[in-house]
Parts: structure tokens; C-alpha cells; sequence
């Protein structure tokens, strides 16, 4: 247990340049606080103390923002930075190192019975806002990007982008988790690029087609 809590403690640093010491990691990082309280709900989920584990993880809501059913099973050395608006459900399995950023859920569809939310592997990204809805498998080392919204199975070594969530790199590139969330692919970007450059052209041959 208490190589858990320093566990959670070093990831911050390791993630988190803005992190200066221990005192101010374990007072003022609200993704801690979440994961910590989830940890404690968590046995007592496993004791089938189902009130008192719901209770707590309310609690913990209210004060960090961050919702984490506490039948979730999550790993060694998540990150949750920021964390406010983060939701994690009920059957959601999380693996070691990983990284989650604001407004993240890992939610189901509310279709399904039993297991019903996402499992992520080990060392996964999990950008700003992004939604990783049903009960599929995200692979290890993947990134998802900022606002993304996954609803089918990810490879492992993979990026993924857009709405609804497309595989835009896998294996070619090493895949690096790192904090540089922002800078990924957008396939719908470069559609409107490839449209505004047909678009011109067909200005230019109108254009043509009107001189004397």
C-alpha cells in the first residue's frame, strides 16, 4: 500500500513540471486526492461495503471534481493532471502509467449489462476532453487526442483522432508519452485543406472560362 501512494506521488513529477515538492504535491494536486480516495473506496467496494464506497467516492467528487466509480479497477502510477470533469465508470480497468487530462470519460453507452466501459493498458495518453465510450480495449502505448471521441477497439502503439475516433498512426512512428498532447494529426483539418485547394482551383478555371 504504501509503495502505491508513492508511487502516485512520483508520477506527478515525473509528468508535471510544475510539480516543486512532496508537501505541495499531496495538499494541492486534486488528481491525487481523486485517485487516493478511489483506492480506499475501492476495498471497501471489495468488502461489498457498496454504500459506504459510493459514499466516499461522492465525496471525493464534490471536492476534486473528478468522478471515479469505486468498482473501477485502476493500476500503479496513474496521472490525472488538472482532472476536473474526468468520469470514470463502474467496469472501466486501467492499466499501469497512464495519463488522463481534463474532461476525460471513459464511459459506456448504456446499452450494455456487466462489462460495460473501456479497458486501458498500460502507458495510454489520454488528451483533453476526449470520450472512450463501451466496452472495448484501448492498447498499450497509444495516444488519444484532445476531443476525441472512440468507440471501437485501438491497436496498440496507436494515435487516434478525430470524431468519431480514427487510427491515424501505429508502429511506423514510436509513439512517445510524453505531455505534447497537442501536437497530433487531424484528418478532419486536412480534409478542409484538401477542399479550400479544390475549391481554388475551380475559381481559377472559372475565372478562365469568363475572359474574353
Amino acid at each position: 500500500m504504501f509503495k502505491t501512494l508513492r508511487n502516485d506521488i512520483d508520477v506527478v513529477f515525473e509528468q508535471d513540471p510544475a510539480a516543486r515538492s512532496k508537501i505541495e504535491v499531496i495538499f494541492t494536486y486534486s488528481g491525487l486526492h481523486a485517485i487516493w480516495a478511489h483506492r480506499f473506496a475501492h476495498f471497501l467496494w471489495k468488502k461489498r461495503l457498496f454504500f459506504l464506497a459510493r459514499f466516499i467516492s461522492q465525496v471525493s467528487r464534490f471536492i476534486t471534481g473528478i468522478e471515479i466509480h469505486p468498482g473501477a479497477v485502476i493500476g500503479q502510477r496513474l496521472f490525472i493532471d488538472h482532472g476536473m470533469g474526468v468520469v470514470i465508470g463502474e467496469t472501466c480497468e486501467i492499466g499501469d502509467n497512464v495519463t488522463i487530462y481534463q474532461g476525460v470519460t471513459l464511459g459506456g453507452t448504456g446499452k450494455e449489462k456487466g462489462k460495460r466501459h473501456p479497458t486501458i493498458e498500460d502507458n495510454v495518453l489520454i488528451a483533453s476532453g476526449a470520450k472512450v465510450l463501451g466496452s472495448m480495449k484501448i492498447g498499450k502505448n497509444s495516444r488519444i487526442g484532445a476531443g476525441s471521441v472512440v468507440l471501437n477497439e485501438v491497436p496498440p502503439n496507436s494515435t487516434v483522432v478525430g470524431i468519431p475516433g480514427r487510427v491515424v498512426m501505429q508502429d511506423g512512428v514510436k509513439i512517445r508519452r510524453d505531455l505534447d498532447h497537442i501536437n497530433l494529426p487531424d484528418p478532419v483539418a486536412d480534409k478542409f485543406k484538401e477542399l479550400e485547394a479544390e475549391i481554388n482551383r475551380l475559381k481559377d478555371e472559372l475565372a478562365k472560362l469568363k475572359q474574353p
